[in-house]
């Protein structure tokens, strides 16, 4: 299929895994970088803008377990509110996602915080070699860029392989000094992501198909920022004919479900960790006895949920669990979303490449000023 779009999603896979061993090439140069930057005392913020914000919404709760002081800021918040979000006496570490490192917000950010923060440090997280961030990185000591692979820099209006590869790449970063024991782990988060496209892209094409006007995606934990970004990617592509929303599978009971009608589809994001899943299971039962959406489709790792009497359209089984992929087993999540929303974006007679047809939305955000 002569897309982008369609090209970006496909290969996901093999970017995951050439980004892989590119970090492995620069270990040694990456661990100083970060061991002289991190400390106890420094505050970690994991920033961006949409797309990007929300990689650092999905990595939150897993890279607690690795850095302590971290949480995800938007640059569009932190633009109009920096005085309050940063701590000007701390040691700050700006971990910035951006596909083309030329958002006004990406750099305002960056130029903020060396504003206000006697102690920064930098690592960007970009696609474009030749974008604003990546340039600003030339002869800084404080500052780490990693490039991806320029495929990632993709050339469609939606981030899919630039989503993900940034993704995984600062989980990456965060186990920098035991990547070489993560192989193994990466290589089955790849290969769920290979289990997608081989098994169920045509199911999910046909379901991106069918007549519905609201999109619904749920999460526990993680893969609440994974909803998040996968909410977005149907709705953007579908240039708003399809409205989504995003929450959690507890906190969707007060008053978000109110949405789902039979002009919906539901996607649960569930995990295998029992303790969690009792509750999700409980909320799609709900859903299920209440509501007719057009479709409810169920998203898997390792084991299914042991629902029989939930008429799902599809069940998607990733076949490594996450004892087995650990907080990598996340990413695969997001290409049910973004297959959903590049067929249904051809269903509503779209370009999935240039979705936006009256021009609101463009690949790098236009009609920002950043004032001193």
């Amino acid at each position: 299929m002569n897309s982008y779009t369609f090209t970006e999603i496909h290969q996901q896979p093999e970017m995951w895994r050439e980004e892989h061993q590119a970090l492995l090439k620069a270990k040694e140069q990456i661990s100083a970088f970060m061991h002289k930057y991190l400390t106890p005392e420094t505050d970690i913020v994991l920033t961006g803008a949409g797309t990007s914000a929300f990689i650092g919404d999905a990595i939150e709760p897993v890279m607690r377990g690795i850095w302590r002081n971290v949480r995800a800021v938007p640059t569009t918040d932190l633009i109009t509110h920096a005085e309050y979000l940063l701590d000007s006496e701390k040691p700050l570490l700006l971990v910035s996602f951006a596909r083309s490192g030329n958002s006004p917000e990406s750099v305002g950010a960056v130029n903020l915080a060396n504003k206000l923060c006697k102690n920064v440090a930098h690592v960007y997280i970009t696609c474009n070699k030749d974008g604003q961030l990546a340039k600003q990185a030339e002869g800084k000591d404080n500052i780490l860029l990693l490039l991806l692979p320029k495929e990632t820099d993709d050339k469609s209006l939606a981030m899919t392989s630039s989503f993900s590869t940034m993704l995984l790449t600062c989980l990456m970063l965060g186990h920098i000094d035991t990547l070489e024991q993560d192989e193994a782990m990466i290589e089955k988060a790849v290969k769920n992501a290979e289990a997608v496209i081989a098994n169920y892209e045509e199911q999910l094409r046909a379901i991106g198909e069918r007549p519905f006007e609201r999109g619904v995606f749920l999460g526990s934990g993680a893969l609440k920022g994974i909803a998040e970004e996968c909410h977005l990617k149907l709705q953007e592509l579908t240039d708003g004919a399809v409205v989504c929303k995003f929450d959690s599978f507890l906190g969707f009971r007060h008053g978000p479900k109110a949405v789902v009608n039979d002009k919906s589809i539901v996607v649960y994001l569930m995990t295998d960790e029992e303790k969690v899943m009792r509750y999700e299971r409980d909320l799609v039962r709900q859903v299920d006895s209440n509501n007719k959406p057009v479709a409810q489709i169920i998203v898997i790792s390792g084991r299914k949920p042991e629902m029989p009497e939930v008429k799902a359209d599809l069940v998607v089984e990733l076949p490594y669990s996450k004892a087995e992929t650990d907080f990598y087993g996340i990413v695969p999540y997001v290409l049910v979303g973004q297959l959903l929303g590049f067929y249904a974006s051809l269903a509503h007679g779209l370009n999935p490449d240039a979705p936006s047809v009256s021009g609101n939305i463009h690949r790098v955000v236009e009609g920002v000023t950043i004032y001193e």
